[in-house]
């Protein structure tokens, strides 16, 4: 079996002009493999370089394979079944900021950039004030990327042409204005002056977007099978679902820069992305958040076990239909139809969607998923919605840590998080951590605590679930019915 790089696979090289924060699953099964067919159906010309937002990643990797690496995409599509390989060649390079600072603001010296593309959680965008512009480099995104900004305003002297077209991909509502609060914050925080605060306002455009892909990563099952068939050892090999959707908030000049109509990809161009937003991070994402660890926790591995199980199947639905769907303002045959669509790419029977995979920073994804929805339920109908209050206490007592079985639980959260989690379990008091996770400013952005009736109920499910198991306090959720 032979190495994948671009000895072994030679293939055409393509002008760098898009930067990529983050070298995870769903980037470059969904970004790069946009890029990919605007590339090959719309002469779009771009190959894409890499940045490891954090220290610890996959840029090594990456660059033993020359950016190269295989995506499977796997589902039904207008009735059939479908499922390609095929091998990604837009990445050219990857570069790890912390180790290769200079080399990191020399992409700003290019002159061919043109965009930047980020997916680095929604914990990614985030201001912290104990950055300094001289860190090498700044710990948060939005610091590395005005260090990136500054440096090419420097290096062509605030010229208008020399602006950049930014697409956060976090799923975060409206992330092109919350990632832009945040670097402006930092460059009044860093004092980095008035002509270069115009310039990045009047020249660089942040547009919002909403991504749509179920990606659940390194196939490992079938990974031998795959290489032998390709004859390559991928070690980057990822899969994904064939449905797509990438709804950008930004006018059709950035859009003809960006030609991916033309390839024929279902990427829109809006003037908001507001409602694709709420219907979708509420009724794909939010029930992804709180299934994952009821269904791990109860003995299930992936998305697709747990929504055919019949009683994780039932808690489900249960969150999905009678408390997430009813906090929307869309019509509700056509949240009906959305819902049931999300309930068939769930069970699509050739992605194994690992429910663990799903875990990585597990309370930002409830913030901004289901903490909305679990409050307008509480004003709406006058109590507490039991399959979310449930779906966190579940994900406060997956990150006690330890062992499913003989399965090691690998906590995948900031330190901060963890550290906070692991010092409160081992009080072995329900209320301390029940009110210290709820009281986590850091986390929330306020004091849970001050939900009307939340703590006692996280309380008495924390205590549930350690005295009967997960699957006995689901059943006795679905029976409170």
């Amino acid at each position: 079996m032979r190495v994948l790089n671009r000895q072994t696979f030679p293939n055409k090289q393509y002008t760098e002009r898009i930067i990529q924060f983050g070298e995870g699953n769903f980037l470059r099964a969904f970004i790069d493999w946009i890029v990919w067919n605007m590339n090959d159906k719309a002469d779009f010309n771009s190959s894409v370089v890499v940045v490891q937002p954090i220290p610890n990643g996959m840029v090594e990797t990456l660059n033993a394979q020359n950016g190269l690496y295989h995506l499977i995409l796997k589902g039904i599509d207008k009735g059939k079944q479908v499922y390609t390989t095929q091998l990604i060649d837009v990445v050219n390079r990857g570069l790890n900021p912390y180790t290769q600072f200079e080399a990191y603001l020399k992409l700003a010296e290019n002159p061919d950039m043109r965009f930047v593309i980020s997916n680095t959680t929604e914990a990614g965008i985030a201001f912290d004030p104990e950055n300094k512009f001289e860190d090498t480099p700044a710990g948060s995104y939005p610091g590395k990327l005005v260090q990136l900004l500054y440096h090419r305003y420097k290096t062509f002297n605030g010229a208008e042409d020399r602006g950049l077209i930014i697409f956060p991909c976090e799923l975060i509502f409206e992330n092109g204005r919350v990632l832009k609060e945040c670097i402006n914050k930092y460059v009044e925080h860093w004092n980095l002056g008035e002509n270069f605060s115009n310039w990045l306002n009047s020249h660089c455009g942040i547009y919002s977007t909403l991504v749509d892909r179920i990606v659940p990563g390194y196939p490992r099952e079938t990974a031998g099978e795959i290489n032998a068939k390709t004859g390559f050892d991928d070690k980057l090999l990822v899969e994904g679902e064939i449905f797509h959707l990438w709804v950008i908030e930004a006018p059709q000049t950035v859009a003809k820069e960006f030609p991916a109509d033309k390839a024929g990809l279902n990427v829109l161009f809006v003037p908001s992305e507001e409602p694709y937003h709420e219907r979708k991070v509420t009724l794909l994402n939010g029930p992804h958040t709180v299934l994952s660890p009821v269904g791990y926790l109860s003995g299930l591995n992936t998305v697709r076990e747990c929504v055919e199980d019949e009683i994780i199947g039932a808690y489900v639905r249960k969150v999905m239909f009678d408390e997430l769907l009813p906090t929307l303002n869309l019509p509700e045959n056509e949240l009906l139809q959305f819902a049931g669509d999300v309930l068939d790419r769930f069970r699509n029977p050739f992605v194994k969607h690992h429910v663990t995979s799903i875990m990585l920073n597990s309370f930002p994804k409830y913030k901004t998923r289901d903490l909305p929805g679990l409050k307008t339920y509480l004003e709406r109908k006058g109590s507490l919605p039991d399959g979310l209050v449930l779906g966190l206490a579940a994900i406060i007592t997956y990150y006690r840590g330890g062992k499913r079985g003989t399965d090691e639980i690998v906590l995948q959260d900031d330190r901060k998080t963890i550290d906070l989690l692991q010092s409160l379990w081992n009080t072995g008091s329900m209320e301390q951590i029940a009110r210290g996770v709820l009281a986590a400013d850091f986390i929330w952005g306020e004091d849970l605590n001050d939900i009307k009736g939340l703590t006692n109920r996280v309380i008495n499910y924390l205590t549930e679930i350690k005295e009967k198991g997960m699957l006995e306090t689901v059943k006795n959720t679905l029976k409170s019915r």
